[in-house]
């Protein structure tokens, strides 16, 4: 197998940094591209379709997380085993959960594609948003196995520090999905469009060729990661252990999507305006914290093969490093933001000065702990890379439901700071939780005490 071209246990950990999370970063830009070429062709359709489809994306991420999980703890696994130069044991892993992936989306796809519209049902949507979310639910469900197969592609790859080839791969496929959506949505000279429902058919089949290409190259082994289709057994030890780290990422996962719903819920209750600004002030957010789950996501590679390498004085300087980048980093954000927060609600709703008004509020007390947010993204990627995912977990969980959620309900259902105590509780989620991570991290001593990992120590 060829070796990754950046050196992730030697050299400048700066410049390791930068290799992996520029191009984890445009990844993550342009995955997100996915959903807005969907909803921007769907939206000359008409309202109705577009409510089909943002129905359906939440209900699409939930299923994503329940087996992201799996692809997340086998690339915990890969890096390590990278980081100790064990090729056969890399490749072994690797097989197991690309195979225990594939499997479990198979399942999904099946439960999904049958449960479907029972699912839509228990929203209670109109008869026209319902017919329109379950044709493009059902045709997704149907797409579930290719997207994993390149989600469980895309974090081996990353788990060895090959991080462009899964950015060509997306972005080829996105191009091709801006083009073949107005194709079949609405036709072309003798060809019919399938409406909302073809919207799901270009995204599958896009999918679908970037599946293939990952199986290309897992096959042969060209980048570094190499499965062996005819040598598979399930091997009990492997999958015990890639349950045993990726139930507690799907539960981190789907914890912080219920949690979005939630707070949406306490928002809609003071009004239009509210929403307004509490949906402006989440779209900067979700904008701005992109550059620093790239770095997340290659602070966890490094950890995790310097780990395997047994080089524990290089994954603390490698943690440090990447918690002053992204503090810097957010922190200078987070200036900027507090700023020029009425401008940037004004780019959204330039005619409404009431709401620019409530909007710059909100935005400003969020940006006010964005240095804290970045902390918080690099710990949790630093507990992944290490094994910890129980620990990441649980920050989630802390974050979400014993410190926002509590914080937000009270203040604003029973002081007189309405929406405001909703706004508030932002900010000190994200600096309570960072304080209580990194308290965690200097109080266990996996840093100094981590040896080499095999797949059957105990994590």
């Amino acid at each position: 197998m060829m070796k990754s071209s950046i050196n992730l246990t030697g050299g400048s950990i700066l410049r390791a940094l930068i290799s992996l999370s520029i191009p984890l970063i445009l990844t993550n830009i342009l995955q997100s591209a996915y959903n807005l070429t969907d909803t921007f062709w769907v939206g000359r359709l008409g309202s109705e379709a577009v409510s089909a489809v943002s129905l359906s994306f939440p209900i699409i991420f939930i299923m994503i997380s329940l087996g992201m999980g799996l692809a997340i703890a086998g690339s915990i696994l890969v890096a390590k085993a990278k980081g100790a130069q064990n090729n056969e044991e890399l490749a072994h892993i690797a097989t197991q959960t690309v195979f225990s992936v594939v499997s479990f989306s198979v399942l999904l796809s099946i439960i999904g594609y049958f449960l479907t519209p029972n699912i839509v049902g228990v929203m209670k949507v109109e008869p026209a948003v319902y017919n329109d979310a379950v044709s493009y639910l059902k045709i997704s469900f149907l797409g579930m196995t290719p997207m994993f197969i390149f989600i469980v592609f895309q974090s081996l790859m990353k788990s060895i520090g090959e991080v462009k080839l899964p950015l060509y791969i997306v972005l080829s496929t996105v191009l091709l999905n801006l083009i073949l959506d107005p194709f079949f949505i609405f036709g072309w000279h003798s060809f019919a469009g399938n409406g909302v429902k073809g919207a799901a058919i270009a995204t599958v089949f896009t999918q679908l060729l970037a599946a293939v290409i990952s199986i290309y190259y897992l096959l042969k082994g060209h980048k570094g990661v190499q499965i062996n289709l005819r040598d598979y057994t399930p091997d009990k030890v492997v999958i015990k252990t890639l349950i045993k780290l990726g139930f507690p990422v799907s539960v981190e996962q789907i914890s912080r999507s219920v949690g979005i719903f939630v707070m949406l819920f306490l928002v809609t209750g003071f009004g239009t305006m509210a929403l307004a600004s509490y949906g402006i002030g989440s779209r900067i957010l979700s904008f701005i914290i992109i550059p620093v789950f790239g770095l997340g996501m290659a602070t966890s590679t490094l950890v995790g093969q310097n780990l395997g390498a047994q080089k524990p004085d290089r994954v603390k300087k490698t943690i440090k490093l990447s918690l002053y980048i992204a503090f810097g980093i957010m922190s200078i954000f987070g200036l900027l933001t507090f700023l020029f927060a009425s401008s940037v609600a004004h780019f959204f709703i330039p005619n409404e000065p009431e709401t620019i008004k409530q909007s710059a509020v909100f935005i400003k007390y969020i940006a006010v702990s964005f240095g804290f947010m970045g902390i918080l993204i690099v710990l949790i990627g630093a507990f992944r890379g290490a094994g910890k995912t129980k620990l990441s977990m649980s920050l989630t969980i802390f974050s979400v439901w014993i410190v926002r959620f509590p914080i937000a309900y009270m203040l604003s259902e029973f002081t007189e700071m309405k929406e405001i105590g909703i706004w508030i509780s932002y900010p000190t989620t994200n600096i309570v939780t960072a304080l209580v991570g990194l308290a965690l991290l200097f109080k266990y001593h996996w840093l100094q005490n981590e040896t080499q990992s095999t797949i059957k120590k105990s994590f």
